[in-house]
């Protein structure tokens, strides 16, 4: 029937319809011949060339959909497509029903995560500055869109609709890609910059309005007259007003009755996720686009609670990894690069770039200068508010299925989204260095000539079951006197390509820490142990978080060391302990984190083994009661890990005993009377301080042989502290980043339940890739929350 009516309207035949399943190859079907099959095998293919693509654009640092725009043209006519075998067999226009279809089902709940992810309170928040950019960056590149389009309409295009086609131009130029902007931003560590918020805010801004205008433009590209363009905006306008007045409080219901801590009923997720589908038919119905239905009722959904984030869990991964590459495939099917022939074409392609750099950028940038903000800063938010991504490709999709844009006007907008996108992240590198204010760095190492002053540690963990050990660890050396402890704990969380993982991103506040503001039950947790923490001892605790991709986080580790002026950072070790006493690594690329900071860290570092220090829970300042095993071998570790020791000793409730093994290889003199110095000013110290609770032992021991033995005994301790790379010979084969000792205590071979402390003391001769060290260097602060350090610091006697 659907052929015959084809037929009757333009005598053109339509493929005939493909059944859903074969009988199997060994009944004579052909597998690709049928719907399911060759739907799988599609999603398949794409899957594999999308992430294929993104691991090799990965050293270039660019967003994910860069690889998918690419990976849907080489499967489209453009490269793989120009076989016919190819596209007969693996895409035969039978099958672009049920591409298309799947392609905008995840298309339609992506937007509906989108929505979730956008938080309109940051705009209303947003200030003037923002505002003006924002409104600049939109209007100039419409104004010089409308005015690319005539050059269109003169050569290329000339048979389009004017007005539809006006705007479709107008909305293409003018759209900054508000998810693909958070993830360069979060690559180039910029979020907590002045120019990443303000990028930020603009690009909500932007979004919002790129919405309202594309579903004006869609509104215009309808056959039917004007009076009807304004039926279905103004339809439009009332199901916007519909959803906020009518569905949000049946949205805000379900969220209310679902606490923290149970499970959220399946009714709930199953009626959201068909209430989506209705406010997409009814859209669609309406004639704006299934999409923009989904976008508002994401937008509505309350953010606060477990709520949102269950959806987004729900959702995620199924639809960003599986269905959404399906639309940048389907749009790669529809994109020919070879429709772009002679010097007219390819010039309009250099006119569509130039005119939306120029608009985005020029706009951007002189806004900016009328605001007050630098020139640097200016041209790297320009280049930022040029970046496009997935809206832009829907409003080329719509605006080719309406006729608006034909082949060759599609691909050359597909390549301008392409280009100006790819462009953002080298650029931006190569125009922006943070500029910080200036304060001093002294202390740099625990072993200082500033230990009467207060101690920096920048504490990391990666989930909350290390936060226990950390605190007791932290409550431990606290000191007394005037040497007080500070402490910024931060949380490493693993930016992915997940919704919920850009939701953090899109909360970084100033100082880089969306740590009160998630609405994660998990991180609500921390936050309140944190703050008990500090009102309970007298340390001063700072929470943080830094969102990053794995294999860039110790950058973040580097710089918060420095714009927090640490004297040692502490990491969590690879490895967490499982129920039976046994390790079990976290992956490689974890493994690779430490090591990375250990090279490059402009201070001392500690890699804490953590064997459950205190039970699994914080210990209250007077209940603290542990024992302590600091191993002396001798050398620039040890000693550091000996002045944290005699700090640790300092505790009322800290009983350390510090052994002292002979060197198993050769040590200079001049090391070895350092060596002696450095436990006879430790004695000093502590020896008579605490009623004995300070115990030394010589150990005789020397082969490594005697020293297992010697250690063996020692099982019984709560703490290890040891130095990283002791002058002696390895206790186990192939030692980790651990040392020859401290690998030993982390090992099965070694049966105890006392936690390791091993401790690499600052060298800038051995550490050639960190900030070359100068006493009286002066390196960056992070933020305006170091300026608030030092008058606290000038305020406490």
């Amino acid at each position: 029937m659907a052929a015959a009516a084809a037929a009757g309207s333009g005598g053109v035949k339509c493929p005939v319809a493909m059944k859903a399943t074969s009988q199997g190859a060994f009944q004579g079907d052909s597998p690709l011949d049928f719907a399911l099959p060759l739907a799988i095998l599609q999603i398949c293919l794409v899957v594999v060339v999308t992430r294929g693509l993104a691991y090799l654009l990965r050293p270039l640092r660019q967003p994910r959909v860069i690889a998918e725009i690419i990976g849907g043209m080489l499967l489209g006519p453009s490269v793989l497509g120009r076989s016919s075998q190819f596209m007969q067999h693996v895409f035969p226009p039978k099958s672009m029903s049920v591409l298309d279809t799947l392609a905008n089902i995840g298309l339609l709940f992506y937007l509906f995560l989108v929505g979730l992810e956008l938080d309109i309170s940051a705009i209303r928040r947003a200030g003037t500055k923002v505002l003006a950019i924002a409104l600049a960056g939109i209007s100039v590149p419409f104004a010089l869109g409308i005015g690319t389009s005539f050059a269109f309409r003169a050569t290329i295009v000339k048979g389009a609709p004017q007005a539809p086609f006006l705007v479709f131009m107008g909305v293409a130029l003018s759209i900054t890609a508000f998810p693909v902007l958070a993830r360069i931003l979060a690559e180039l560590k910029l979020l907590t910059t002045d120019v990443g918020r303000m990028a930020m805010s603009a690009a909500a801004v932007n979004d919002v309005a790129a919405w309202i205008l594309l579903a004006l433009a869609v509104a215009l590209s309808g056959s039917g007259s004007p009076i009807i363009s304004l039926w279905v905006l103004l339809t439009a306008a009332g199901f916007v007003v519909a959803v906020v007045l009518l569905l949000r409080p049946v949205l805000a219901w379900m969220a209310r009755r679902s606490p923290e801590g149970e499970p959220i009923k399946e009714s709930y997720i199953c009626a959201t996720l068909a209430i989506v589908l209705a406010a997409g038919f009814f859209t669609d119905t309406i004639g704006i686009h299934a999409l923009f239905g989904a976008f508002v009722v994401g937008i509505v959904v309350p953010k606060d609670g477990p709520f949102a984030g269950v959806l987004i869990e729900k959702l995620e991964d199924l639809v960003a990894s599986l269905f959404l590459p399906l639309y940048f495939v389907s749009s790669g099917l529809k994109t020919n690069v070879a429709t772009i022939r002679g010097a007219k074409s390819w010039g309009l392609l250099v006119l569509v770039i130039v005119n939306a750099c120029l608009g985005k950028i020029g706009g951007t940038v002189i806004t900016s200068f009328l605001v007050k903000i630098p020139v640097r800063e200016a041209v790297t938010l320009g280049f930022l508010m040029n970046t496009k991504g997935l809206v832009e490709l829907i409003v080329l999709n719509i605006g080719k299925d309406r006729k608006v844009l034909n082949d060759e006007s599609f691909a050359i907008m597909v390549l301008m989204a392409l280009v100006t996108t790819f462009i953002t992240t080298p650029v931006v590198m190569a125009v922006y260095k943070p500029a910080r204010p200036v304060v001093p760095y002294k202390r740099r190492t625990v072993d200082s000539r500033d230990a009467d002053g207060e101690l920096r540690v920048l504490a990391c963990f990666h989930t909350n079951r290390n936060i226990p050990t950390l605190l007791n660890l932290v409550e431990s050396s606290r000191g007394t006197g005037r040497g007080r402890l500070v402490m910024y704990a931060m949380h490493l969380v693993e930016l992915s390509e997940r919704s919920s993982a850009i939701s953090l991103v899109h909360r970084a506040r100033r100082n880089g820490m969306p740590f009160f503001n998630s609405g994660d039950k998990q991180t609500e947790q921390m936050v309140v142990v944190f703050e008990a923490f500090q009102q309970l001892s007298s340390v001063r605790v700072r929470p943080m978080t830094a969102i990053s991709d794995l294999d860039t986080i110790h950058r973040d580790v580097v710089d918060s060391a420095v714009s927090k002026r640490a004297a040692i950072v502490v990491m969590p070790y690879h490895k967490v302990l499982q129920h039976d006493g046994a390790f079990q690594s976290l992956g490689s690329a974890y493994h690779a984190i430490n090591k990375r900071v250990l090279r490059e860290a402009p201070c001392s570092v500690a890699v804490l083994v953590d064997r459950g220090l205190g039970g699994h829970a914080q210990v209250a300042a007077k209940n603290v009661a542990f024992s302590v095993a600091m191993l002396f071998f001798g050398g620039p570790d040890d000693r550091e890990a000996l002045a944290y020791a005699a700090r640790m000793a300092e505790h009322p409730g800290v009983a350390v005993t510090l052994s002292t093994f002979r060197p198993s290889r050769p040590v200079p003199d001049e090391d070895r009377a350092t060596d002696e110095a450095a436990v006879a000013a430790f004695k000093s110290k502590v020896g008579m301080a605490k009623d004995g609770s300070v115990r030394f032992e010589e150990q005789e021991a020397c082969t490594s042989e005697e020293v297992l033995e010697t250690i063996n005994s020692l099982s019984m301790f709560s703490v290890f502290v040891v130095g990283r790379m002791p002058p002696t010979a390895p206790l186990v084969e192939n030692p980790d980043e651990l040392g020859p000792v401290g690998s030993f205590l982390a090992s099965p071979e070694f049966k105890t339940s006392a936690s390791v402390l091993v401790i690499k003391r600052y060298d800038p001769a051995t550490n050639p890739a960190s900030k070359s060290f100068n006493p009286r260097a002066k390196p960056p602060a992070g933020t305006d929350e170091d300026a608030l350090d030092e008058e606290v610091d000038r305020s406490v006697p």
